[in-house]
């Protein structure tokens, strides 16, 4: 198995090389890409030194899996061209989504969808993940009809340059802006470029993405807040249903739900949030709660580190499927 991280030098390229290591993803060579500036950096992983190489040079060494987390550009550009030397592309950035004729996987949800004539698979966007990791059984049992969204996210889904501002500002420094406005001490009702409609391309994502991967006639709407946290994303949820409900139902469903934690005891203080949530692969869910201003309804309280299962965890669960199922060598 030879496997190329395009991204490497990246705050999503360095977890998934944390998940590689704790998931013991069998490799026999792995390839360290990233940009130019980058190329010959060196990387120690598992008792190794790497050499960071560039596209040019990953391209021609044959990967059999190749993980991009590098942004649209380059994997527009790039996955085709690894796809045709013979490589199955896992892509983390919103290239490949709304493709038509690309799966956009979370495999608790919809892995069994894969095959081995998959060769571009996309990654949904962090924000989407762990909203739909709560949602898929609760859909599946009632049928969600409606979600309003408000989501909380970490600086982290920026990339370092966002950490570095707030760590920066934190510390009454000035330095080098990610942002149109100081992230510490506030929250930015701006995520991503704003749309003609007057959403952002976030929110947008958690509405086209949701269509895709659960149904297309669940009605949503979303606000994307930026706010001075490092650890994890927040979403506060909305959902009104087509079929009745009792939350204890709702409780145990979700208790048995693949990859979800249920903590929610507000007479002890207990609840999700992101301090607690940083470096773990579960998604977190609590403040479970009927609505009672409408029929059918609940509000749920969701959280999970955005680099984990937001983008490389969800990653290297493809993978393995991948190879579980036999379809990369």
């Amino acid at each position: 198995m030879k496997i190329a991280l395009i991204g490497a030098t990246g705050m999503v390229g360095g977890a998934i090389l944390d998940l590689i290591k704790e998931r013991n993803l069998l490799f026999e060579e792995l390839f360290l890409v990233a940009s130019p500036a980058s190329i010959g950096k060196q990387i120690d992983f598992l008792n190794k030194s790497y050499s960071v190489i560039g596209l040019e040079k990953a391209i021609k060494l044959n990967a059999d899996i190749a993980i991009f987390s590098a942004g649209r550009e380059v994997a527009l550009e790039w996955a085709p061209k690894f796809v045709e030397k013979g490589a199955v592309v896992i892509d983390n950035s919103s290239a490949w989504r709304m493709d038509d004729d690309k799966k956009l996987i979370i495999p608790e949800i919809n892995g069994s969808l894969l095959s081995s004539e998959d060769k571009i698979i996309a990654n949904p966007n962090c924000s989407t993940i762990q909203m739909l990791m709560v949602l898929a059984p609760i859909h599946k049992k009632y049928k969600i009809k409606r979600i309003i969204v408000s989501t909380y996210q970490s600086v982290t889904g920026t990339g370092m340059k966002a950490v570095k501002q707030l760590e920066s500002e934190s510390k009454g420094e000035n330095g080098e802006m990610a942002y149109n406005y100081p992230i510490h001490q506030n929250a930015i009702p701006h995520c991503d470029d704003f749309l003609e409609n007057g959403y952002t391309k976030e929110e947008m994502k958690l509405s086209n993405e949701t269509h895709k991967i659960l149904d297309p006639t669940i009605k949503i709407s979303a606000t994307a807040v930026r706010v001075p946290v490092i650890g994890g994303h927040s979403e506060s949820i909305n959902i009104t249903l087509l079929n009745s409900f009792e939350i204890s139902e709702i409780n145990n469903l979700l208790t048995n739900a693949s990859g979800v934690i249920v903590k929610d005891d507000p007479a002890q203080l207990k609840y999700p949030m992101p301090l607690f949530c940083k470096g773990k692969d579960e998604v977190f869910v609590g403040r479970i709660r009927e609505d009672f201003s409408e029929k059918n309804s609940l509000n749920l309280w969701v959280v999970t580190d955005n680099l984990r299962k937001g983008a490389a965890t969800n990653t290297i669960q493809i993978a393995e499927y991948l190879i579980k199922k036999g379809f990369v060598n």
